[in-house]
Formats: structure tokens, sequence, C-alpha cells
């Protein structure tokens, strides 16, 4: 049986990206970065709303030459290891806006199909990026494990990780530092 893990980078107020939409504050440290590369390295297929899909389209070309340069100085091994990872796995947009992927391996679903994404998730594991896409999986209660890489920076408001509105219990699995970030690993509660 697969699982389905949501992965977001976090202020320590609970947000991905501040009211203008950046989110310069999440620059990856080696060992958060290679920890986040190890949570997708064994996901068969990514899900993804058409904001997050766009950012991480990138993949697709980065690192295609071993002399191609890093993105974040010193991160250009664990950069070229995650667009591998990255372009092995399929891709599943769910968009009423995105008419065409950019990328091989990616379908695009008009709609959210709670019970599509259940009988993927049966065969193997899948991960979910982008906060709007991820809470419509999490009130589908299709979310195994959340993971949450704080980092220490307060933006007072921005796109939450989390919806407002869900009520859930969860387990904490672990708890690491990672420099100044602390990854939270959070489970369902059986």
């Amino acid at each position: 049986m697969g699982k389905l893990i949501y992965i977001a980078n976090v202020s320590l107020d609970g947000y991905v990206a501040d009211r203008a939409g950046n989110f310069d504050f999440t620059v990856p440290t080696p060992a958060v970065f290679s920890t986040i590369l190890e949570l997708v390295r064994g996901a068969g297929t990514h899900l993804y709303g058409r904001k997050m899909y766009e950012v991480m389209a990138l993949w697709e070309t980065a690192h295609l030459t071993p002399d191609a340069p890093s993105f974040v100085p010193g991160l250009g091994a664990l950069e070229r290891d995650f667009a591998n990872v990255w372009r092995g796995a399929d891709k599943l947009v769910i968009s009423t806006t995105l008419a065409t992927a950019t990328t091989r391996r990616t379908r695009i679903l008009p709609s959210f199909d709670a019970e599509g994404i259940r009988l993927l998730k049966r065969d193997q594991t899948l991960t979910v990026g982008g906060p709007q896409t991820a809470a419509a999986m999490l009130r589908a209660d299709l979310v195994d494990e959340l993971h949450a890489f704080v980092s220490p920076v307060i933006l007072g408001g921005g796109n939450p990780w989390l919806p407002p509105d869900l009520r859930r219990t969860l387990t904490l699995e672990g708890e690491r530092r990672l420099g100044g970030v602390v990854h939270l690993h959070y489970g369902k509660r059986q």
C-alpha cells in the first residue's frame, strides 16, 4: 500500500509564501535539501496545482549537463540528483486553467478526483505540493504524512500551509533540527 506525503517549507507562523507570493525565506541548506530529496525519492507521482507545477517545472531542464551552475551555491550535486528524481516521476496537475503540460510524464486533470487519487495511492507513494492542492487532499482524508520544514521567520500573513477550516489529530513521528530549520514529521492518527 502506498501513501501520500505533503511536504512544505513553512514560516514559523505557518505560511508557505508572504502576501506578495514570495517564498524567498525558504532557501535550502544542504541538510534541508537532502532531507526533502530523500522524501521525494521514492515517490512515483507528484501531485500539484497549477502554480506549484509552474514553479517545479524548471526541474525538467535543470542540470541536464554536469557543469550546469547550481541555483543555490554549494548544492550542485544535490540539485542534479533532485532533478533526475523529479524527471523520473510522473506528475499530475489538477488545474482548471492549465491547458497543456510543459514537462514530460505529466497529465492535467481539470478537477480534483478524490477516488482517483485514492486508487493511484494503492500502488505507489505520492507527494503533494502546494497548499491549495494539499488542502483538497487533506479534506478528503488522503494525506498520510505531513512534513513541515519550519524556517525561523515570521511573515505576518500570506499563503497558509494548512486550510484554516480543517481539524485533524495527528501523531508526531519525528522532529529534527537542520541548522536553523526544524523538520516536523506528522502522521495520521490510527
